[in-house]
C-alpha cells in the first residue's frame, strides 16, 4: 500500500509539471512578448513573468526581449518582489545601455529600494541603496521627468536615516553616556545637514558636552566646553531662525560662565605659582 501511495505521489507530481508546461506555448519572440503583456493587464503577473522569460529563448539581442525585459521587472514590483525587481531592472540597465527606457529603469530602480526601505529602526541598507540609486538616476537624467519625484524621495530617505542617528544619540544620552552622544549629535549635522534633524542636534550637542564636562576631570573641562560653545555658534549661523535657538542658548550661557570661572581660576593659580 506504500509503494501505491508513493507511486501514486510520483504520478501527481509529473502531471502537474506537464500541465505547467502546457501553460507556456509560444513559437516567437514577439508571440512570447505579447501572451505576457496580456497576462500583466489581466493581473497574471507570475505567469506574464514566465511568458517575458519565454522571450529570451530566442536570443537578449531580439527586437522584444528589452521590453520584455522591463515588464518582467514591472511584473516583479506588482508582486511586491521590490528587491528581485531592482535586480531586473539593473539587468535592463546593463544589457540595454541606449534604449530609450534606460532613464525609467534607472528611477525604478532606486524606486523598488525605496519601497523595500523598512522602518527608520531597522537595519537602513535599502534606504541607502535607495539614496545612491536615486542620485545616479538624477545626475544622469537631470530633465526627466521623474526628476523632482527622486529629490523629494532622497529628501525622505535622508530624513529618516538622521531620525535613526538622533535617536541614537538619544539613547545614549539618557544613559548618561554623554561624550557617546554629543558625538553622535554631531555627525547627525555633518552627515545630514539638509534635514528636520540638523538644528535639534546641533542643540542637544551643546547640551550634552556641558553635560559631559559636568563628568569631566578638573583639567578636561575647559575643552569640552569650547565643543559646547562651539556648537552653539554653528546653530546660530546656520539656522538663525531655529525653534531650537532659545534652549541651545540657555546651555550656551552655562557653558560660558562655566569656563569663564575655569579660567579665572586658572589665572589666579598661575598668578600665585609666579608670585615670589
Amino acid at each position: 500500500m506504500r509503494f501505491l501511495w508513493f507511486g501514486i505521489a510520483v504520478c501527481s507530481v509529473l502531471l502537474a509539471g506537464c500541465s505547467g508546461a502546457q501553460r507556456i506555448s509560444h513559437n516567437s519572440a514577439e508571440q512570447a512578448y505579447q501572451k505576457g503583456m496580456e497576462l500583466f493587464e489581466e493581473g497574471e503577473h507570475e505567469t506574464a513573468i514566465e511568458y517575458f522569460r519565454g522571450v529570451f529563448e530566442y536570443g537578449r539581442g531580439s527586437e522584444w526581449a528589452p521590453e520584455a525585459q522591463f515588464q518582467m521587472a514591472r511584473a516583479h514590483e506588482e508582486r511586491g518582489q521590490y528587491l528581485l525587481a531592482a535586480t531586473e531592472y539593473n539587468r535592463f540597465t546593463q544589457l540595454y545601455r541606449t534604449h530609450e527606457l534606460r532613464p525609467d529603469a534607472e528611477y525604478r530602480r532606486a524606486l523598488m529600494y525605496y519601497n523595500a526601505s523598512p522602518n527608520y529602526k531597522l537595519d537602513q541598507t535599502d534606504t541607502e541603496r535607495a539614496i545612491s540609486n536615486f542620485q545616479i538616476y538624477i545626475q544622469r537624467y537631470p530633465n526627466h521627468e521623474m526628476i523632482s519625484d527622486a529629490e523629494a524621495k532622497v529628501a525622505e530617505l535622508r530624513n529618516k536615516l538622521a531620525r535613526k542617528q538622533f535617536e541614537a544619540g538619544e539613547l545614549y544620552e539618557r544613559r548618561r553616556m554623554y561624550r557617546a552622544a554629543a558625538y553622535t549629535y554631531e555627525e547627525v549635522f555633518d552627515l545630514y545637514p539638509d534635514t528636520d534633524y540638523a538644528d535639534q542636534a546641533l542643540m542637544a550637542a551643546v547640551r550634552t558636552y556641558v553635560e559631559y564636562a559636568d563628568m569631566s576631570v578638573p583639567q578636561r573641562q575647559a575643552e569640552r566646553l569650547e565643543s559646547a560653545i562651539e556648537n552653539y555658534n554653528r546653530l546660530a549661523q546656520v539656522f538663525p531662525n531655529s525653534p531650537h535657538l532659545g534652549a541651545a542658548e540657555r546651555h550656551y550661557e552655562r557653558a560660558q560662565e562655566r569656563l569663564e570661572r575655569i579660567e579665572e581660576r586658572e589665572s589666579n593659580d598661575q598668578l600665585a605659582q609666579d608670585t615670589p
